[in-house]
């Protein structure tokens, strides 16, 4: 049985469900599914076809499913999935699908969106990711698991974020950052890889060495990229990190891939 604070309006057509917790002046609109043990703080609004995963959170002035902020939405019934376990922190907006982009912006678990971020529509995030204070995410972005995108970050629309990658505070990323990455600065280049992030996360010793060594050869200077990618796949055939990049390189979306820069590379 859920909990609803008397001053809290929901619509008789959502679904909650059990132990669920509407604090005061929250807003639950006819097509939104609610999840066992969520809780909504308070002032929070939850509209359009939302589907919120068991047990997240969500603060105040929160506002997840209202319209894309897209000028070619034109109504159409597009849904938003959040994934089970997440923080929805104050001020956090979330949008979502088009029918220009498949018609759903999708959230994987236990993600973290802070104070003020936004999720644009289409988005695809993985599980485990953390969104800082004021972090953008543009429409139709994509982002693997275990990314950390630091405050106030923007991430251009149609972009990919590589999973186990680290985006910088203030960083202004218009291109595909690959798996294991670091991006920094505005415009953001390539600043490494995320070694500390694959330190904390367990990755052997020998895995981490090895990707060290192919991302040396990756962005080195001879040849083009793509031929740089062959060559790495021929040194590194059982490489299961290595073959991970390389496979998100050749997948190329519509952005280019970040690179270093001023020769600044480990």
């Amino acid at each position: 049985m859920a909990n609803i604070h008397p001053s809290a309006v929901v619509d008789s057509g959502a679904r909650i469900g059990n132990n669920v917790r509407i604090g005061p002046y929250c807003i639950i609109g006819a097509d939104v599914d609610i999840g066992d043990d969520c809780e909504l703080v308070s002032h929070v609004v939850v509209a359009g076809r939302t589907q919120i995963g068991a047990r997240t959170r969500l603060f105040p002035f929160a506002s997840v499913g209202h319209q894309p902020q897209d000028l070619k939405y034109h109504g159409e019934r597009s849904t938003l999935v959040i994934g089970t376990d997440c923080l929805i922190r104050e001020g956090v907006t979330i949008n979502p699908g088009t029918e220009g982009g498949g018609m759903k912006t999708v959230i994987g678990d236990h993600c973290a969106f802070l104070a003020n971020s936004h999720v644009g529509h289409d988005c695809h995030v993985g599980s485990h990711v953390i969104l800082s204070n004021n972090v953008m995410l543009a429409g139709h972005v994509t982002v693997g698991d275990h990314v950390i995108i630091g405050g106030g970050a923007a991430v251009i629309q149609f972009s990919r974020v590589g999973s186990h990658a680290f985006v910088g505070g203030l960083s202004g990323l218009e291109s595909d950052l690959i798996p294991y990455g670091t991006a920094l600065g505005n415009r953001a280049y390539l600043g490494g890889l995320n070694i500390v992030g694959l330190q904390r996360r367990g990755f052997r010793r020998e895995e981490i060495h090895e990707l060290r060594r192919a991302y040396r050869m990756l962005f080195a200077n001879e040849g083009t990229l793509l031929e740089r990618v062959e060559d790495v796949a021929a040194a590194f055939p059982e490489a299961r990190l290595v073959t991970e990049v390389l496979t998100f390189i050749r997948e190329a979306g519509k952005r280019s891939i970040c690179v270093p820069r001023d020769g600044r590379e480990t």
